[in-house]
């Protein structure tokens, strides 16, 4: 191999690991942000608007659909407003983003999603930004999937969350993606998901605690 092309591999290393180090400090701050406009938008017009909740109090998902609607439209409203400023700082930023990622799935089943389907090609026509009787769920699927990495990777280095992280955690772990990872990941996706997709939900869940209780020890013998 000449040098030329050993040359071409390192280059495309260096160049690369610059990209990844700017973007654990831009990529999440852009998701915040735009995130922050979105549902703080929505908080603000809820809060000036009228609550129509209670036209479409029977199709939220258990235990939703048995809280009054006046407080599902209190929780709703200061959940996206004071989320948008969280996510703008940076601040408990998996806190929030995952409580919005459940305000989102909620929110899907209660007006965006399809009122019946028979096959994935059927369900599949919601996904647009119109309501022409097959649902409209493009936009808050968009949502929860910008959401999803503030819930696994956090705020990134130019939040509010790191500054506390040095001052108040001890030092960061290497990552890693064992069995206890996964099994917290079917705890806290199921959950949001059983608003959609009861039974995958509900199987996400159950796999999540057997997985928690199996590898109990992993995360005690891995603790400081």
């Amino acid at each position: 191999m000449n040098d030329a092309s050993q040359s071409l591999p390192t280059l495309w290393r260096l160049t690369t690991s610059r990209l990844e180090g700017l973007g654990a400090w831009l990529a999440p701050l852009g998701l915040r942000l735009i995130l922050a406009w979105e549902f703080g938008e929505a908080g603000v017009e809820k809060l000036h608007g009228e609550n129509w909740f209670s036209h479409v109090q029977d199709s939220f998902p258990f235990p939703f659909s048995i809280v009054s609607p006046e407080l599902s439209w209190f929780m709703a409203t200061w959940f996206e407003i004071i989320g948008a400023f969280a996510l703008v700082l940076g601040l408990f930023t998996r806190f929030f983003a995952f409580s919005l990622l459940i305000l989102t799935f909620v929110a899907t089943a209660a007006v965006h999603w399809p009122d019946g389907w028979s096959s994935l090609a059927e369900l599949w026509q919601g996904y647009a930004i119109s309501d022409d009787g097959y649902g409209n769920f493009k936009l808050p699927l968009l949502f929860a999937l910008m959401l999803l990495p503030l819930v696994l990777n956090g705020a990134g280095k130019l939040s509010v969350d790191r500054l506390l992280g040095r001052w108040l955690l001890p030092a960061t772990r290497a990552a890693r993606a064992d069995g206890l990872a996964w099994s917290l990941a079917g705890l806290g996706f199921g959950l949001p998901l059983t608003a959609l997709f009861p039974v995958l939900g509900l199987g996400l869940l159950l796999a999540g605690i057997a997985g928690v209780v199996l590898f109990r020890e992993t995360l005690l013998s891995s603790a400081p």
